[in-house]
């Protein structure tokens, strides 16, 4: 009987040890649980990424070549939106860093282009221009920047007034425009890069010197570092079949190069030329990388106990797609440098921050037309033509009939702006001045339609591409006369390629979602640039921006 009861109680005392050890293993997980959802209740830091120029297509056209921990880790472990459109016209630059971060088009924001004619003023305005501040870094101009033309606040604006601006918002680009308008008005900082110097600069809209760090930054001169060698592809040239051949003669240079063929001898480019010709390399994508990490580093981004922000814009991307075309090996060799960039940044994320401790996306400002001349030897239709000349074609026309000398301001935008004081001296009728400017325009054998823009609602036109010109029409900055044209038609010279219309080429972006609770998947559903500022808002649960239109994308709240 002893050893019985014996067996039992040890028996007894095995089960209540796995049972003590099973509850403390039970309540170690539940309590690291609970830490952990309290921890990452918000994203220490929110980072945007914008490619400028980054057709969507280049997800995939490039996908082999790239390796597993740059695009392909943002496309197998985060969330992408497959078919993500730009919803508005003209689909350059500015308005599309806008659109991003406001969650609004051009009709609401007033930035409808990165240059547009101001009637009052009498004279071209740029996007960023601000008369009222100084640059801060250097001596040249180019400073004399800040976000006033935006009428508009940004995503990063209203983080900082959902806490009482306690977070910290900073926008970097090579373009200034890339760097203000995300960054917003409340912005601690916004950089950019001076071509002159080789510099990155600010301006007095949002400090008065550049903090040392920047200063040290500067001291290193890395655009001489980068110039000092020579551009040549990462892989054997043999291996870059997805391209056309190296040297085209529809292709532009490098600023200070003669050629257009690798490898491009950036070291043979003078002085006075390196620091602009440096835009057109990829080496100044993996410059902007390195001062963002200089950013977080330097101003404690995601270690406060509040989200900070950082956007960032890529601009390279632009040039080198401008001089070369998107089906150039310069592209596909730049992309594949990008690849590795991206691996880069995420991989010094995850080590400063924590994987699954910051929100991190990417997207771009607009896509990019093939060279026509490309397309011509592949029996695609496709051409160009000069703004010029459609003025020099209307002002000779109103001249002729109405006596009225010069009465195009310019054309800009895909538009037309009519000088408006003359006409109305003239005494003559400002309606049917607009309809033999009309009528000049369709004769033109590239333009389908040509309509006044204030007459845009009843604009005989298919409505997709009527509603994105409704978007991108500001009565008090838009042009009097709106244009459209065949596919594959833009305003340029017989070299190089651009962007800037309503078609799938320029209005298709990449759009990716990864880090705090992002889940992997895609969806084929439409989403609309205008769509990411209010889907931040919602994952961060703060107001969108006071001029958002888009919606949140369900897939990235359930």
């Amino acid at each position: 009987m002893l050893p019985r009861i014996s067996r039992l109680i040890s028996n007894f005392e095995k089960k209540s040890g796995m049972i003590r050890r099973l509850l403390l293993v039970l309540v170690f997980n539940v309590g690291f649980v609970i830490a952990g959802f309290s921890q990452a209740a918000k994203p220490k830091l929110v980072v945007g990424l914008v490619i400028d120029q980054m057709r969507w297509d280049y997800l995939y056209k490039y996908n082999a070549l790239y390796g597993s921990t740059g695009f392909n880790r943002l496309l197998s472990q985060g969330f992408s939106n497959e078919n993500a459109m730009i919803p508005y016209v003209p689909t350059y630059t500015a308005v599309g860093h806008t659109c991003v971060y406001t969650g609004s088009v051009p009709a609401i924001t007033g930035i409808i282009g990165n240059n547009w004619f101001d009637k009052t003023l009498n004279r071209s305005v740029y996007c960023t221009d601000d008369s009222t501040v100084a640059t801060v870094g250097s001596n040249t101009n180019a400073g004399k920047m800040s976000p006033a033309n935006l009428w508009t606040t940004t995503i990063g604006d209203e983080l900082k007034l959902s806490n009482n601006f306690k977070s910290k918002v900073i926008g970097i680009a090579l373009k200034d425009r890339g760097a203000i308008l995300p960054a917003g008005h409340s912005a601690n900082a916004a950089y950019w890069y001076d071509d002159k110097p080789g510099k990155w600069i600010t301006s007095s809209f949002y400090m008065n010197t550049l903090p040392k760090w920047v200063e040290d930054f500067n001291a290193k001169d890395l655009p001489s570092t980068y110039m000092s060698g020579d551009w040549t592809t990462l892989l054997p040239i043999g291996k870059y079949g997805l391209s056309t051949a190296d040297e085209k003669p529809y292709e532009n240079s490098i600023t200070g190069e003669k050629g257009v063929v690798f490898p491009h001898r950036l070291s043979a480019i003078s002085a006075s030329s390196k620091y602009a010709a440096f835009k057109t390399t990829p080496f100044a994508n993996t410059y902007t990388f390195d001062f963002a990490k200089a950013a977080i580093d330097n101003e404690g981004l995601g270690l406060g106990t509040n989200t900070d922000f950082l956007a960032v814009s890529i601009s390279s991307t632009d040039y080198v797609g401008h001089a070369f075309g998107p089906n150039s090996v310069e592209v596909e060799d730049m992309y594949l440098r990008l690849d590795k960039d991206i691996s880069s940044f995420l991989s010094y994320l995850d080590k400063k921050l924590g994987a699954g401790n910051y929100l991190f996306f990417l997207t771009a400002d607009h896509g990019v037309a093939h060279i026509p001349a490309f397309l011509e030897e592949h029996n695609i239709p496709a051409g160009t033509f000069n703004d010029n000349d459609i003025i020099n074609q209307i002002n000779g026309a109103i001249e002729k009939t109405y006596g009225i000398k010069k009465a195009v301001r310019t054309v800009m935008n895909y538009q037309v702006y009519l000088n408006t004081d003359s006409i109305e001296v003239s005494g003559k009728d400002p309606e049917a001045i607009k309809k033999t400017v009309i009528n000049v325009l369709k004769q033109q054998p590239f333009i389908i339609a040509a309509f006044a823009t204030e007459d845009i609602m009843l604009a005989a036109l298919p409505q997709p591409q009527k509603e994105m010109m409704i978007n991108g029409y500001n009565p008090k900055r838009s042009g009097d006369i709106q244009f459209t044209f065949k596919p594959g038609y833009f305003d340029g010279g017989s070299k190089g390629t651009t962007h800037g219309l309503w078609n799938p080429y320029d209005a298709h972006i990449p759009l990716l979602w990864f880090g705090w609770r992002v889940k992997p998947g895609k969806t084929n559903r439409e989403v609309y640039m205008t769509d990411i500022a209010p889907t931040l808002a919602a994952m961060l649960q703060i107001q969108m921006p006071n001029g958002s239109v888009g919606k949140v994308i369900t897939e990235l709240i359930k």
